[in-house]
């Protein structure tokens, strides 16, 4: 470690970045183990104060303990799930008038097409053919690939389940183990990371629902003082597509749109673009300030970096999983002397903030005050 941090800046950066490389590239091929490792880890810290309480409270043995917290957990979870397609498979009345919407729509479209470049209704129907032959002869393999997210997002919900159940009943037996491999001096600092990363993950994570629940609350109300046909069902789909950061709105509007479209008018699609907007500015704006962002100070560039990182790793998955490991990664760079200015870069930009008053006084302290610094760099 010494010899490394007498290398030059260059060369120091140089090996983080190969690092990162590597780590992803064994990411990407170990996505089937780390995936779920990572989510039961999510799950058995949002899941400690529960078990706690029984174990305490209600003397039920650790083991007794972590079953029942994590069945209680999925089973909230999968009665959510269970709402949610109910929900949707209400759409089968609608249907025809579906279909008859898209066609109309279509019929209008081919009408415009003609009218402004010229192209022939037969030639366009020739074109949708053509392209509508080779769906079919597709179909085949976009089966098999349905097919196979079925079967892997069934694993991935086993394997969460069995990794949270774990990781809640050894929770002890690996703090212990990390108190083992460091050394006595940094223990306190190893239980400090361990609080906090708890605190936050806690945080974050009830943050979140929080968060869907108002998302889907305001835009239930939105949609119901507009006369959007299932109201309900477009607001918990909002609610749910909204955990996704920055991507979530803008895919929940495109469905939205769709499905008001085809129960209802072009007037109610256009009114309710807008109001998903407003309800997206409020929620970017003062519901994830103050519930979600509070709770993780990771500044939105690197938080945006993050997520395109995590979906091309991952998928969907990995932009979930993208804020609460960047939010790790900065608890643990702020506890280290040697990570403190990659701490600092990944945080918000605050001089008030204890960690750049701390890291500035322990690594530069023959510099100049710091509002002198400031000054010049305004």
């Amino acid at each position: 470690m010494k010899r490394f941090l007498i290398l030059p800046f260059y060369v120091k950066l140089a090996c983080v970045l190969i690092s990162i490389l590597l780590l992803g590239y064994l990411a990407k091929i170990g996505d089937t183990i780390l995936v779920p490792m990572i989510l039961g880890l999510l799950f058995s810290l949002l899941l400690i104060p529960l078990s706690n309480f029984m174990e305490r409270k209600l003397r039920f043995p650790r083991t007794l303990a972590g079953i029942l917290s994590v069945i209680l957990f999925f089973g909230v979870l999968g009665y959510g799930l269970f709402l949610l397609a109910s929900q949707l498979t209400l759409l089968k009345e609608d249907f025809p008038a579906f279909k008859e919407q898209i066609m109309d729509g279509a019929s209008k479209l081919q009408s415009w097409v003609s009218e402004q470049f010229g192209i022939r209704h037969k030639e366009q129907m020739e074109f949708i053919n053509k392209t509508a032959s080779k769906s079919v002869d597709s179909g085949t393999l976009f089966l098999g690939t349905a097919l196979v997210s079925l079967s892997s997002m069934f694993i991935l919900f086993v394997f969460t389940f069995l990794y949270t159940f774990f990781l809640l009943i050894y929770r002890g037996h690996i703090v212990k183990f990390l108190l083992f491999v460091n050394r006595v001096e940094d223990r306190p600092i190893v239980v400090d990371v361990v609080q906090q990363v708890q605190y936050v993950v806690k945080k974050y994570l009830i943050g979140l629902l929080i968060q869907m629940s108002l998302v889907s609350l305001l835009v239930f109300i939105v949609l119901s003082l507009i006369g959007v046909k299932y109201s309900l069902l477009l607001a918990l789909i909002t609610g749910v597509f909204n955990v996704l950061p920055y991507v979530g709105i803008f895919s929940s509007i495109l469905i939205i749109s769709i499905l008001t479209f085809a129960t209802s008018s072009l007037t109610h699609v256009v009114l309710v673009i807008l109001a998903l907007i407003i309800v997206h500015m409020i929620d970017s704006n003062f519901i994830v300030p103050k519930i979600v962002g509070s709770k993780v100070k990771v500044n939105s560039l690197f938080a945006m970096l993050s997520i395109i990182i995590g979906e091309m790793i991952w998928g969907i998955s990995g932009m979930f999983l993208a804020i609460p490991i960047l939010a790790i990664v900065k608890i643990v760079m702020d506890r280290i002397r040697e990570l403190k200015p990659w701490g600092f870069l990944l945080g918000e930009e605050d001089s008030k903030d204890e960690v750049y008053n701390d890291m500035y006084a322990t690594l530069h302290k023959q510099l100049p005050p710091l509002k002198d610094i400031n000054s010049d760099i305004e």
